[in-house]
């Protein structure tokens, strides 16, 4: 998960880059499959959240089928499946993520890679549709949205997450004194258009936001954590060549310390609740 630059907070002579084509996401994370579990922690917070949602909902859910939208390595995805032990199906872009998935799992889920954009299901097929942060790897979220909505039986339920505009905020300052003129992050909606877009597609859908603070012992464990996730910075502009070591040590100077050394970066989270009708 990388951050967002939103054409209005851009510099003079910055152009917001553009989120880079699916066969390059689907191989930067399929390329983490074997690390990515280990570095999840944003991802843990969040999805937690979402299954604790759905258990507290109150009204008795007992789902016949469910899908989890960019499951990854299934780490999720087992965890539904103990919970409600129905027909769970795990989708994701990444080849590498599904293999990934499917040699920790046992034959009781269905894994699939298939484009969240496009989804090869029936409509009004499943009962619950999970998804945590992946449609912010999406250029436009409401072809997911109109998806989830299509795949919803009347009375089903969505949850997903995503990142919000100002995410690794930090970095993004450190960076851009460092590499002046340089993307390094990756943009993320502003919280006004997801809720525009929320609204446009899923009526009365609840939308809640928080920030998340994680600490690292440096940037450059940050950075690492990044790619050990496959979610470093993937636009079409970004760099083709390694960033020179004087950079990295301008950023590192420049990344806003805690009095014991290490940092934090911030991570503005939204979560999306909606029932179809």
């Amino acid at each position: 998960m990388a951050a967002q630059v939103s054409g209005s907070e851009q510099k003079p002579g910055l152009v917001a880059s553009s989120i880079a084509d699916k066969s390059l996401i689907a191989s930067q994370f399929g390329g983490a499959s074997k690390t990515y579990d280990g570095a999840s922690r944003l991802q843990r917070i969040m999805g937690e959240e979402m299954l604790d949602a759905l258990k507290l909902s109150g009204d008795g859910l007992r789902p016949r089928r469910i899908l989890d939208l960019g499951c990854g390595t299934g780490w999720f995805t087992r965890k539904i499946e103990q919970r409600w032990p129905c027909q769970v199906t795990g989708v994701d872009l990444s080849p590498g993520m599904i293999g990934q998935a499917s040699e920790q799992s046992g034959p009781a889920i269905e894994w699939l890679v298939a484009d969240a954009e496009s989804l090869p299901f029936p409509s009004d097929s499943f009962d619950v549709v999970f998804s945590n942060l992946m449609v912010q790897w999406c250029d436009d979220p409401r072809t997911v949205f109109a998806e989830c909505q299509r795949v919803l039986r009347p009375g089903g339920r969505l949850v997903l997450s995503t990142l919000l505009e100002g995410t690794l905020s930090e970095f993004k300052q450190a960076w851009a004194m460092a590499d002046p003129g340089q993307q390094h992050i990756n943009r993320f909606e502003s919280e006004v258009a997801l809720r525009q877009r929320v609204e446009a597609l899923l009526p009365d859908a609840r939308v809640d936001t928080r920030t998340i603070a994680l600490p690292y012992a440096s940037p450059m464990a940050l950075a690492a954590e990044l790619r050990l996730l496959g979610a470093g910075f993937k636009s079409e502009d970004r760099r083709k060549t390694l960033t020179a070591p004087s950079r990295v040590r301008t950023m590192c100077r420049n990344y806003p310390k805690q009095s014991d050394g290490t940092v934090v970066a911030s991570y503005e989270a939204a979560w999306v609740y909606w029932r179809a009708s």
